[in-house]
C-alpha cells in the first residue's frame, strides 16, 4: 500500500468524482492551502465531518473522501475567496493529523476507479429521470457531456442531487459497485424513476 500525504478540507458535504463543489474560503489556513494547490497544480481532500465544526476546532471525519481540484476562483462581493472545484479520485485515509498552522493533512491511499458499466435495464428509469433533470440543474454552467448510459456517472449524479441524508450520500461514495449504488438509491428514494 503506497500512501500519499494531501491537505484535507473537512466539510459537511460529500464530493463525488466529477462532481462540482463551490466553496467560500475565509480561514487563513484554507486560503493558504488553496493558493499552494493552485501554484503547484495539486488538489486537496474533501472529507465529511462526523463530529465538530467546519471552522476552527479539531474534527472527526470519515475515512473515504475525494480529491478536489480548483477549476475556477473569484473574489466574492463580501471580500472572501470563492472557488469552484471538481472531484477527482476517491481515497481512503490511513491516518490524519493537524499541523501547527491548523491545517489538517492525511496520509491516503487512492481507491481504484469503479469499472465502467452500462446502466442495467432494471435501472434504466433512473437514467431517464436524470436525463430529464440534469439539463435544468446545469443550465448555464460549463459541464462535462452527460453519460446517461454509464451506471457510475448516473449513480454519482443522482446521489449528489437527491434529498439524501448526508450519511446515505457518504455510503454511496464508499461503494465500489456502481450498479449497487443505483440499487441503494432506489431503496432510499422509493419513488425515484417512477413515471
Amino acid at each position: 500500500m503506497s500512501l500519499v500525504t494531501i491537505p484535507l478540507f473537512p466539510l459537511r458535504a460529500v464530493l463525488f468524482p466529477e462532481g462540482v463543489l463551490k466553496l467560500r474560503i475565509f480561514e487563513t489556513r484554507y486560503v493558504d492551502m488553496i493558493g499552494r494547490c493552485m501554484r503547484e497544480d495539486t488538489g486537496f481532500g474533501v472529507v465529511l465531518i462526523l463530529e465538530g465544526p467546519e471552522a476552527g476546532d479539531p474534527v472527526t471525519t470519515v475515512e473515504v473522501g475525494t480529491l478536489a481540484r480548483v477549476t475556477d476562483f473569484e473574489r466574492l462581493s463580501d471580500g472572501l475567496l470563492g472557488i469552484t472545484t471538481r472531484g477527482q479520485q476517491r481515497f481512503r485515509m490511513a491516518n490524519a493529523r493537524r499541523q501547527p498552522d491548523g491545517l489538517n493533512v492525511g496520509e491516503v491511499e487512492w481507491l481504484a476507479d469503479d469499472a465502467v458499466t452500462q446502466v442495467p435495464r432494471e435501472h434504466q428509469d433512473l437514467s431517464d429521470a436524470l436525463r430529464e433533470l440534469w439539463p435544468r440543474l446545469t443550465e448555464g454552467r460549463d459541464t462535462e457531456p452527460p453519460r446517461y448510459d454509464e451506471a457510475l456517472w448516473v449513480a454519482s449524479r443522482l446521489a449528489e442531487i437527491l434529498p439524501l441524508d448526508i450519511l446515505d450520500r457518504q455510503q454511496c461514495l464508499e461503494m465500489d459497485d456502481p450498479v449497487a449504488r443505483l440499487k441503494l438509491l432506489r431503496e432510499l428514494i422509493p419513488g425515484i424513476g417512477a413515471q
